[in-house]
């Protein structure tokens, strides 16, 4: 098991959103399927640490977020793919601040899914000059070679070209063998082909 969360519960001042929510996560792609509003990101965003949790508990391979918050959030890979955090910086100034924030991080998956991305003539633009779908496959290639325990991906294909959704989904199928880091993918529509280790079901 890579992550355990226990009870979750999370309200917005209008309503809550999760109430004794629990999960088990393991090695290989989990599925978080949800109809809009039903808190598919909200999610991802207590898993990744960035929300506080109302209530319940997680931990990443026996480290727990309440006690050990740094190590916890060491542990997970997560870009917001609407963020404007990283605008200033180019592609590659991008992946050198994740590539030290990892030790696992991979440099040759990482220029696996730059060939497989064709993203190799963006690297050198700032971010904000980028479409919303090359932005998108910046954040992936960080993803996948990340290296990290837990890998949080929001909808992972929106505005990619189909070369670019053939080749997630094959970085997905390899994903789902692996025997030690879960990727937790949010969508409204499982990946094709891609065995799951489990899956989330927010409702519709």
């Amino acid at each position: 098991m890579v992550l355990q969360a226990e009870g979750l519960r999370f309200c917005y001042p209008e309503r809550e959103l999760f109430a004794g929510l629990s999960a088990a996560i393991s090695p290989g792609v989990t599925f978080v399927h949800g109809g809009d509003g039903r808190g598919k990101t909200t999610l991802l965003r207590l898993l990744a640490g960035q929300l506080p949790a109302a209530a319940g508990s997680l931990k990443i391979n026996s480290v727990s977020l309440q006690d050990q918050a740094a190590a916890y959030r060491q542990q997970v890979f997560w870009t917001e793919p609407r963020t404007e955090a990283f605008d200033q910086m180019t592609p590659a100034h991008y992946v050198d601040v994740q590539r030290r924030a990892y030790a696992g991080f991979d440099d040759g998956v990482l220029a696996t899914c730059v060939d497989g991305l064709a993203l190799a003539p963006e690297l050198t633009k700032q971010l904000f000059m980028l479409s919303t779908g090359s932005k998108r496959k910046v954040w992936l290639a960080a993803a996948f070679a990340s290296g990290a325990a837990l890998t949080l991906l929001d909808m992972p294909f929106a505005a990619l070209d189909k070369a670019s959704i053939g080749f997630v989904l094959a970085l997905l199928e390899d994903a789902a063998a692996h025997p030690l880091r879960a990727f937790v993918v949010a969508d409204y529509a499982a990946p094709a082909g891609v065995p799951l280790a489990g899956v989330i079901d927010l409702g519709d």
